[in-house]
This record gives structure tokens, C-alpha cells and sequence, in this order.
């Protein structure tokens, strides 16, 4: 039986490990902004600018303890180092599901959103199980007995799993996950579709009674249900406040806003347009590459004078920074406005571009491997 328990053990945490480590290895820059959530909350912004790399590394950890897990290499100290890991991340998403700091822990990226408490439950398993590892570590017996061939391996896995999350960092996901993935037509991804119903939500009032002091909290039907308007003793105090009654269907885009300087929303006009549109996201202006700008400036001055392509240039910097940048990158483009929530999530590079077609992702590109303008002429334009 202990044999049994762990072997089971073994088999799903490190696959589990393996799987959870290439997913994340996958998005390094998407697990990068999670962690700068946490930053926040723990008040350690410094580290902030190191959060991709921090990233890149955890996901190699993870995959190289799940591996080394499997193959029974240095039991010893796999088991304690999972069973650290896992103390910690267990305590990390108890606090974030007991006191709401942090919505979705990332543990699986955007492949498979958990809540927090999902994400705590998960882990409470794996202790469970690391635990019978750590128990009966001095069980596991290695794959291959010769250190060399051990240390040979780990080599190898170690690379190849850091190697892998430089590349998907560098180009962009091998597997897109977010809303925006090639093929995508966005404006549907916007909507509620027919015979899906929205979130319902209720209005709450906060009452007071005049005379005895009493307060209390009552929705808007039960306030007028029980008429209690009519008596004047009760009052409402502060604001009304809105509650979640029934999670509805949420679009997949929800928070994608295009704007001018002004605030005119685009959106609608940017996203539509029938022709190709060549959108370069740049969410934050002040990390932005600017050599990469200057390559994407003569790409968009190319493809207008040539084709009457549409360029676009999305930032969620203020207007005016956006206009020093210009200024200073004699930059061609349009330029308009988002929230940056949306912009990480349309291309994980800054700058990156899409290519657009009536609502629809073409194509898109992290800055390092843009297509030359001849070659989306003969792949795109000329047709």
C-alpha cells in the first residue's frame, strides 16, 4: 500500500508539475503580470521589473523538480524542495482567497483560469500527496543509477526548460490562450450571445431609523415590496451599492475601450474596418523598444503609401507622453488610447503588432520577428 500511495504520488505531482511549469513557461510575460499583482499586494514593487525573469525561473523549477520527481533523481532533495514550494504556495493562495487580493492565481496561465479558492483547494491536494512523498522519499529509486547520467539529464532538462521560456518570451506563445488569437473575430467576442443572459445584479440600500437608531440592509425589491419608503423614520444612508445575485455569461473582450485624445470612442470604427489595418501595441511607451519602433514607423509608412493601409498605434501611456514619443520617434501612426489590461492581453510583446481584417486577427507578431514589408505585401496586400 505504501508503495501504491506512492507511486500515485509521484506520477500526478510530477506531471502536474511538468504540465503546470510549460503551461505558465508558455506565457512567461502573462505570468510575469501576475506576479506583479502579488508584488503589490505584499508591497514588494522593486521587484516589479524583474517579474518576467522571476517567472521564467519558477516555471523551470517547476518543470525540472516535476522531472527529476518522475525519474527518481536525488529523492531526497526533490521531496524537500516540493514540499517548501508547496507550504509556501499553499499559504500564498490561502491568503489570496481569504482576503481577496488576488482574483485568479495564474497556477495554470490562461489555459485553465482557477479562482482563488479553486487554486487553494488544488493545493491542499498536492501537499497531501507531497507529503506522502516526503514521507517515503528513501522508496524512490532513480531511473538510472550512474550520477554522471543523472547529472547529464538534469543538464538537459534544466535547458531545455529555461531555453523554452526565453523563446515563447521572445516570439510569443506557442499556444495562444488569450481572446485575441489569431483567427479571432473580436466584435463577437465583445457581445452577450442571443439566449445567454448577463450578470443579475440587485441594488442595495443602507437604513437607518431616526428614532431608535436601528440600521440595516435592505435590496431594492424588498424596499419597496415592504413599503417601508413610506415610514419616515427610515432614511438611506450613503450611496446605494450594487450586489452580484446570479453570475451571468461574461463576453470573453469586456474591457476593450479605443479612444482619441479627446475620449471619442473608436473602437467600433478601429476594430470593423472592412481593410487591412496594421495595429502596433504599445502599452507602456516609457519600456517600450524603441529600435523596434523605428522598424514598425517604416513598415506603417510603406504599407499607407503603398496600399492606403490603416496604421494604428494602441498605448495606454497619457496623451501627453504619447505626444512627446511622437515627437521624439517621428512616429507616423494614428495613435489612440486603451486601458492596458486589454493591450497585455492583445500580443504579449511592447511593441507588438497585429495584423486586423473586419474584426477578425489575421496574424500578429512580437516585435523580433515583424514580417518585412515585401513579405506581407505578397502574403496580404497584394491579394
Amino acid at each position: 500500500m505504501k508503495n501504491i500511495a506512492l507511486g500515485f504520488s509521484r506520477f500526478f505531482v510530477g506531471a502536474l508539475f511538468i504540465f503546470s511549469g510549460l503551461i505558465k513557461a508558455n506565457d512567461p510575460l502573462g505570468f510575469g503580470y501576475k506576479l506583479q499583482e502579488y508584488f503589490e499586494v505584499f508591497h514588494l514593487n522593486f521587484l516589479n521589473g524583474a517579474a518576467t525573469s522571476i517567472a521564467i525561473l519558477l516555471c523551470t523549477l517547476e518543470i525540472v523538480l516535476g522531472a527529476l520527481l518522475l525519474l527518481g533523481f536525488w529523492s531526497k532533495k526533490v521531496a524537500w524542495g516540493l514540499l517548501l514550494l508547496i507550504i509556501f504556495f499553499t499559504l500564498l493562495t490561502f491568503i489570496s482567497a481569504a482576503f481577496k487580493v488576488v482574483t485568479s492565481c495564474g497556477c495554470f496561465g490562461d489555459a485553465i483560469p482557477l479562482t482563488p479558492w479553486q487554486s487553494f483547494s488544488k493545493d491542499l491536494i498536492l501537499l497531501v500527496l507531497i507529503v506522502v512523498i516526503f514521507l517515503y522519499k528513501d522508496r524512490i529509486k532513480p531511473l538510472f543509477s550512474k550520477e554522471s547520467t543523472q547529472r547529464n539529464i538534469a543538464v538537459v532538462v534544466t535547458l531545455v526548460s529555461l531555453g523554452f521560456g526565453l523563446f515563447t518570451y521572445n516570439v510569443l506563445p506557442v499556444i495562444d490562450f488569450l481572446p485575441y488569437k489569431v483567427g479571432a473575430h473580436i466584435p463577437s467576442l465583445m457581445v452577450i450571445p442571443p439566449g445567454e443572459k448577463p450578470d443579475e445584479f440587485e441594488i442595495m440600500y443602507h437604513l437607518k431609523n431616526k428614532k431608535t437608531k436601528e440600521e440595516k440592509d435592505m435590496s431594492d425589491k424588498a424596499y419597496l415590496k415592504t413599503e417601508i419608503w413610506k415610514d419616515n423614520n427610515w432614511e438611506i444612508i450613503g450611496e446605494p451599492t450594487k450586489r452580484l445575485v446570479k453570475k451571468g455569461y461574461e463576453p470573453k473582450i469586456k474591457d476593450l475601450i479605443i479612444t482619441d485624445a479627446s475620449g471619442t470612442d473608436y473602437t467600433k470604427e478601429l476594430i470593423e474596418n472592412p481593410y487591412y489595418s496594421l495595429v502596433f501595441v504599445a502599452y507602456d511607451l516609457r519600456n517600450t523598444n524603441e529600435n523596434a519602433i523605428a522598424k514598425l514607423n517604416a513598415l506603417a509608412i510603406n504599407a499607407t503609401q503603398q496600399f492606403n493601409i490603416r496604421t494604428v498605434l494602441l498605448t495606454s501611456n497619457s496623451a501627453q507622453d504619447a505626444e512627446a514619443f511622437i515627437k521624439k520617434n517621428n512616429l507616423f501612426s494614428e495613435v489612440f488610447y486603451a486601458d492596458a489590461v486589454p493591450l497585455k492581453s492583445m500580443v504579449r510583446a511592447n511593441p507588438g503588432v497585429i495584423l486586423l481584417r473586419n474584426g477578425v486577427v489575421v496574424n500578429k507578431w512580437h516585435n523580433h520577428n515583424v514580417p518585412t514589408f515585401d513579405q506581407l505585401s505578397r502574403k496580404y496586400f497584394d491579394k
